[in-house]
């Protein structure tokens, strides 16, 4: 037997990085979502009609939309940061046009009030602003 054997399995450092990324990528998600939960909270409070066509938006639909595009954010930083080069630059610039992009449906949907117009916008900047820096920095 030789003196140098190690107890400890050999552990392929991919899967602890994507571990490492995914725990606590699910945890800005779920930051995330709440931040848009209260964005939209504190807009109807304020007496904000959270309606499109006539059809109210309910608080928990701001919840649930903002957790899955954030763990869509996540599972695009997994796959950044196994297969680019630079994976916190792509993951910023991708995920910089993306919320652009979902910000479209809010400036061109018709019947919406302005003000339903800018919650809207306000909830998808408070989500990016928690979910793109706080995954950026795993990477």
């Amino acid at each position: 037997m030789s003196g140098t054997a190690s107890i400890a399995p050999d552990v392929e450092p991919a899967r602890v990085g994507q571990r490492a990324l995914w725990l606590p990528g699910l945890a800005f998600a779920a930051e995330g979502a709440a931040a848009a939960t209260v964005v939209a909270a504190v807009a109807d409070a304020a007496g904000v009609s959270l309606e499109i066509a006539g059809e109210r938006i309910p608080l928990l639909g701001f919840t649930q939309l903002a957790l899955v595009f954030s763990v869509v954010g996540v599972a695009l930083a997994a796959a950044f940061r196994r297969w680019s080069g630079r994976p916190a630059r792509m993951f910023v610039r991708t995920t910089a046009a993306l919320v652009a992009v979902s910000l479209l449906p809010d400036l061109l949907v018709p019947d919406v009030d302005a003000v339903t117009r800018v919650t809207l916008i306000v909830s998808h900047i408070a989500v990016a602003a928690i979910v793109i820096p706080g995954l950026r920095s795993r990477l």
